[in-house]
């Protein structure tokens, strides 16, 4: 079963390498299945283009896609879960604040639950193991995300936001063609379609490392995300249950 691992970076020349390095050696290591990396870049101003080119002769299995403009996270989700071609797809952080071991989690949640498609990493599971929380500040606005999220949307999920998802190919592939969240909100949209064509959704622990350098903008993004939550439903009014 070939595994796709998708990487949205913006600006991420620092940081993106060692996690490729990583991830590419786990994976080489430890999954006896085929596998791909694609790095979809979003844009990037800085290196982070050239530092993966660098690193592909090295990594047969690492693919790059470009995008032209910075559209944002979901945009770069998006695009690399629709080039992808393995059974499973799963999105990760170019900062690897959740390391690509989890996806034995992932393995063993579908194998014990043959009818799931969705599975996603919750850092409010009982079971997991978060060894460096972020501020009091960023905590206390995601509970309230989350509580309006509930409300607008129905989704019954703990946490929506951790950057550890992974899906089938088929539920990727409807759910991907219809998403169209550029934001980081894109994750409740993605649920969202989750529930509305009937896929299982399984929450999984997960061992969670913050990354104080965080690409979310504390006024600009969190008001975008509850102004993009209140509208996912108007969006897929008209897309047909499964």
């Amino acid at each position: 079963m070939k595994l796709s691992v998708i990487i949205p970076a913006f600006n991420e020349s620092a940081r993106l390498p060692r996690t490729l390095i990583d991830a590419h050696a786990w994976l080489s290591q430890k999954l006896t299945d085929d596998f791909e990396i694609i790095v979809v870049d979003d844009g990037s101003s800085d290196e982070t283009c050239e530092r993966v080119r660098q690193l592909m002769d090295e990594m047969p299995e690492l693919q790059l896609i470009a995008q032209p403009e910075n559209r944002g996270k979901g945009a770069a989700v998006r695009c690399g879960m629709l080039a992808a071609d393995g059974e499973i797809r799963l999105f990760m952080d170019a900062d690897h604040s959740t390391h690509i071991r989890e996806v034995k989690r992932v393995f063993a949640a579908m194998d014990a639950h043959p009818d799931c498609d969705v599975v996603i990493a919750s850092r409010q599971h009982p079971e997991s193991d978060i060894s460096e929380h972020q501020s009091w500040l960023r905590e206390h606005m995601g509970k309230g995300f989350n509580r309006l999220m509930k409300l607008a949307t129905g989704i019954q999920m703990a946490d929506t936001q951790c950057g550890f998802k992974a899906l089938t190919a088929r539920a990727a592939e409807q759910i991907f063609a219809v998403q169209q969240l550029d934001g980081f909100s894109f994750d409740v949209e993605l649920l969202y379609l989750a529930q509305r064509f009937g896929y299982r959704v399984i929450e999984i622990p997960v061992q969670w490392i913050n990354e104080p350098n965080s690409r979310v903008r504390m006024l600009i993004d969190p008001l975008q995300m509850f102004a993009d939550i209140l509208k996912i439903r108007r969006l897929h009014r008209q897309t047909p249950p499964k």
